[in-house]
């Protein structure tokens, strides 16, 4: 027989004479490895969790702050004849 643990470990299953099942040395039960590789993956799920509120809250951020920007450019007069300056360009 052939089965799969909660944690993909493989374990295969024999008859034997005077032990009706026996198992793979070692393979017995969930090791402490186990535990351990489940503990870790829960807490990459909390921690990714955490990462994707924290990205979703600063774009949030930082839609409202270029609309407060778009908005506070909008009301600017502009005198004609001013050039426009692209302050992500850089060269300044």
């Amino acid at each position: 027989l052939l089965f799969k643990s909660s944690c993909s470990l493989t374990m295969f299953v024999f008859p034997a004479a005077a032990d009706p099942v026996s198992v793979l040395p070692g393979s017995l039960g969930r090791g402490s490895w186990c535990n351990e590789h489940d503990m870790i993956h829960k807490r990459l799920d909390i921690i990714e969790e955490k990462v994707i509120k924290t990205v979703e809250h600063l774009e949030s951020e930082v839609k409202s702050l270029l609309n407060m920007i778009n908005e506070t450019t909008s009301n600017i007069p502009i005198v004609p004849g001013t050039p426009f300056i692209d302050i992500f360009d850089g060269q300044y």
